[in-house]
């Protein structure tokens, strides 16, 4: 009886330390993810959607090259900017990636049509991180929709 006793309390104890181990590997996991989405969040307020937001030159050539003048060029501006702050916001986090995801894949066709490929490689890299937080953020959506529903 005492050999079934001391090997359920080794059992017990090896279980303890990998159980810490994995709560703590998830908390930096959701660390980790948290600073990515601030520093997209920072790229996308300051890196790309200031400089349409304030028609700096190299902003209004391109939108005008396009066609879309400076309407197109604020419009894609206030939607990254938009989309910026949303990934800050917890219960729109996982909205906010969808929705700057599926701007980069505007963007990709944007520069492959108009551009030639230019700088075709740098929406799809977006793309990844994007991907990543809508993925490891969807619970947000449950929420959000909760929320909705209560307002409606």
């Amino acid at each position: 009886m005492s050999e079934t006793t001391t090997s359920l309390t080794a059992t017990t104890s090896a279980a303890a330390p990998r159980s810490a181990s994995a709560v703590a590997r998830g908390r930096r996991a959701r660390i980790a993810l948290r600073g990515l989405q601030v520093l997209l969040a920072l790229f996308y307020g300051i890196a790309s959607a200031l400089p349409k937001l304030i028609a700096h030159p190299s902003a209004a050539d391109a939108f005008d090259e396009m066609g879309w003048g400076s309407a197109g060029m604020y419009t894609i501006g206030a939607l990254e900017l938009a989309g910026a702050v949303a990934l800050l916001v917890p219960v729109l986090q996982s909205v906010a990636a969808v929705a700057l995801g599926a701007l980069m894949v505007g963007a990709f066709v944007v520069q492959v049509v108009v551009f030639d490929g230019q700088n075709a490689a740098t929406p799809l890299i977006l793309l990844v991180p994007l991907a990543l937080i809508a993925w490891k953020r969807r619970e947000s959506n449950t929420e959000l929709l909760r929320l909705a529903r209560r307002g409606a």
